[in-house]
């Protein structure tokens, strides 16, 4: 119980914490768009940069920031190319994403074992640096949410309809995935980038399932976020188990007791 107390593990707790926070409050959009794919294309990129961080000496967390922002700027670019086929950006990003990443794993052959603890999670690793850049994005994407609340609400359900309405559309189309771009990117270090979609997207199954509003399910999802990152941190403290897995098994458990609770419950 030791563990529970340390500088490392609070430090952990604290990221996870701003992590929980900001995942589901983008991926509640996310999903209602229909693009829960995304998380991952971005997460592929972002390790790409992390890998060219740790080549060029540049701070890896900064430099994946950097390149999943531009991933999502080009996202939208071939989203609009591709009207029809909107999928098609998600398939081709991370298909680029993976080709950089490979060639830059090959280069730096004596840094794979750093990039690796982006791919899995190194939650207990993270550093004062690491807690401001997760804290500044936490703080600009709760400030942005809420600004444009009831904007990212009309995109999400009727897309032409917002248009009709006047509003900015393309900006906002941006905004949304510049701010997932900025999540996902500050994710990666705390449950990798090979887990870090189920903390944008099983959060809000869950919520979907039990609530009976919009707003009543961001702020469902945020708690279940938030519940499954202390379990999932004390119980992989506890049991010396991979922090990052961890939080998204009592996810999945979470969703599974959810729907078998739903399903037992009359109708």
């Amino acid at each position: 119980m030791e563990i529970l107390f340390s500088d490392f593990f609070q430090r952990a707790l604290a990221g996870g914490l701003l992590i929980g926070i900001t995942a589901p409050l983008i991926g509640v959009f996310l999903v209602l768009r229909r693009l829960s794919m995304i998380g991952d294309t971005l997460a592929h990129v972002t390790i790409a940069g992390v890998a060219l961080g740790f080549l060029a000496g540049f701070y890896p967390l900064g430099a994946g920031l950097i390149f999943a922002v531009a991933a999502s700027f080009a996202i939208e670019k071939l989203r609009k190319a591709y009207k029809s086929y909107a999928e098609l950006s998600i398939a081709i990003i991370m298909s680029g994403g993976v080709a950089l990443a490979s060639l830059f794993f090959t280069l730096g052959k004596g840094y794979n074992a750093d990039v690796m603890s982006y791919l899995f999670g190194s939650i207990y690793t993270l550093d004062n640096t690491d807690l401001l850049v997760v804290g500044l994005v936490t703080i600009a994407v709760v400030i942005v949410v809420a600004l444009f609340f009831k904007e990212f609400f009309l995109l999400s359900f009727e897309e032409d309809a917002a248009s009709v309405s006047g509003l900015p559309v393309k900006l906002l189309n941006m905004l949304i995935t510049i701010l997932t771009a900025l999540v996902i990117s500050t994710a990666i270090k705390i449950v990798g980038s090979l887990l870090v979609s189920a903390l944008l997207t099983i959060p809000v199954a869950i919520s979907l399932l039990l609530s009976r509003s919009f707003k009543s399910s961001v702020i469902v999802s945020v708690v279940i976020a938030e519940i499954a990152v202390v379990g999932g941190l004390v119980v992989a403290g506890i049991w010396n188990l991979a922090p990052g897995a961890t939080i998204v098994l009592l996810l999945i458990a979470m969703l599974a007791l959810t729907l078998i609770g739903k399903k037992g419950l009359p109708t």
